[in-house]
């Protein structure tokens, strides 16, 4: 009877003993960093010796779980390839298995990164039809709030077929597609975005609250039943499990939902790239897609929003995307051209991060003024071969003297210049181009790609209600 009562006790406190686990973002079908020192963790019975191996290595690494249950094992990939499997053994073995090594991007933002053909973009049908690509792996974050930074999130790494693409982000998609062609190495890509979402839940609390300014500015937003908005809750719950996991670089197309607190934006998304790099211990690759025109409620919200990523650009590694011309109907929040906006993020990341000659890499942008006598000298950079017009003349410049009072302007293309007057200005002091919420603008360089909104004054913006 003791010695039953014994083995009952020996197999109960056996049973107790905890297998090892991964968290999810390690799984079948996973694209690690290449040539990195890729960490893969999880957790176990503390003090259980973990011995990880690769069928790319002839190394066995071993960590042992600390008393939080917890542990972690750093291993070196070589250059791209696969697909491998990996062996992850503890008192129970995990194998992971058709895995690649290549190169990995995160892709967040607001509802145009979160935008798949589901939402209805046509123009994506006949992209399905050929979608099926295995050096391509999607992993989609749920949508997961937290009030603290987790060490976990749901998900799981899928290869891309017609079907996993319909429900995964259109914009990703065209940026990891382009990549994998031109690079010819398997590409990762995990959709970590949110609709409706404001920068602030994607920053950590901790950023935000430091400093009065931003703190201000989060209490401007509107609450939702839809999104959070509370500074960190997107953060903590959808990137801060994801920072262990090597990664190239960032993707991001968000903006709309802080266009009302447009004049504190940079700072806020500065502050936010600088706390994911410092998250992933990385000077992180961080490309950006500057907002679409729209018909907001509020005169000049984007024109300043814009103008907010523009200044961005000042942080180190950074870059991005114009879209002025890519917005079918200024009535829409949601452009359905989502192809040329991931071709050009990732003409971004091939030029910048990849080092290679990309035609059209960068959008023209305002440079600097010269005024001489009643007409003001534009300089723009970036221009490469060339400025072009779409059209018989150039339109959406407008030229203000010391009144600051706009007027419509005549503007032509003068190599790497612009030419700007206007019969109602005999003193220039002020230009400003594509400078409202829906204005397009048709000066392009040569390489196709459109000149961004600037304005060379930093007057006080009319940002008031527009009557209906």
């Amino acid at each position: 009877m003791k010695y039953s009562i014994l083995c009952v006790l020996v197999l109960i406190s056996g049973s107790l003993l905890a297998n090892i686990r991964l968290p999810s973002v390690l799984s079948d079908n996973m694209v690690l960093q290449q040539k990195s020192s890729a960490k893969l963790w999880g957790w176990g019975d503390p003090g259980e010796k973990v011995f990880v191996s690769s069928s790319w290595g002839n190394t066995v690494d071993s960590s042992v779980t600390d008393g939080n249950g917890k542990w972690q094992v750093n291993i070196q990939t070589p250059a791209a390839g696969g697909p491998f499997t990996i062996n992850i053994k503890g008192r129970n073995t995990i194998q992971l298995q058709n895995v690649l090594v290549g190169e990995v991007w995160i892709c967040s933002g607001q509802s145009n990164m979160e935008m798949s053909y589901s939402w209805g973009i046509p123009a994506m049908k006949e992209d399905l039809q050929s979608a099926f690509n295995s050096n391509i792996r999607f992993f989609h974050v749920p949508k997961t709030t937290a009030q603290y930074p987790q060490d976990n999130v749901g998900g799981t790494w899928t290869v891309c077929d017609s079907n996993t693409l319909k429900t995964f982000s259109a914009v990703a998609y065209y940026f990891g597609k382009k990549l994998n062609t031109d690079l010819n190495v398997p590409i990762g890509l995990i959709n970590a975005s949110w609709g409706g979402t404001p920068a602030e839940a994607w920053t950590p609390s901790a950023i935000v609250y430091k400093d009065t300014v931003l703190v201000e500015a989060s209490r401007k937003l509107k609450t939702s039943p839809w999104w959070p908005v509370a500074p960190g809750y997107s953060f903590n719950g959808m990137i801060a499990p994801l920072t262990n996991f090597s990664i190239a670089g960032a993707i991001w197309y968000q903006g709309e939902s802080n266009t009302g607190t447009a004049n504190t934006y940079t700072r806020l998304f500065t502050s936010m790239i600088e706390a994911w790099r410092s998250s992933w211990h990385k000077q992180l690759p961080f490309y950006f897609v500057q907002l679409a025109p729209f018909a907001y409620g509020d005169r000049n919200i984007a024109a300043l929003l814009r103008e907010a990523q523009v200044k961005t650009l000042d942080l180190h590694e950074t870059g991005m995307v114009v879209t002025t011309d890519l917005g079918d109907d200024t009535t829409d929040i949601h452009p359905k051209n989502k192809k040329d906006v991931g071709i050009r993020l990732a003409k971004l990341a091939l030029s910048k991060s990849y080092g290679a000659s990309v035609p059209g890499a960068l959008s023209p942008s305002y440079r600097s003024m010269s005024i001489q006598g009643d007409q003001a000298v534009i300089f723009i950079n970036y221009i490469g071969t060339g400025l072009k017009q779409e059209g018989k003349t150039v339109t959406g410049f407008f030229i203000a003297g010391p009144d600051k009072k706009f007027y419509p302007a005549t503007a032509r293309l003068s190599g790497s210049s612009i030419i700007v007057s206007s019969k109602d200005v005999s003193n220039p002091v002020a230009v400003r181009y594509a400078f409202s919420n829906t204005a397009i603008g048709n000066v392009f360089s040569r390489d196709g790609m459109p000149l961004s909104p600037f304005r060379t004054d930093n007057w006080e913006v009319d940002t008031s209600p527009i009557k209906k």
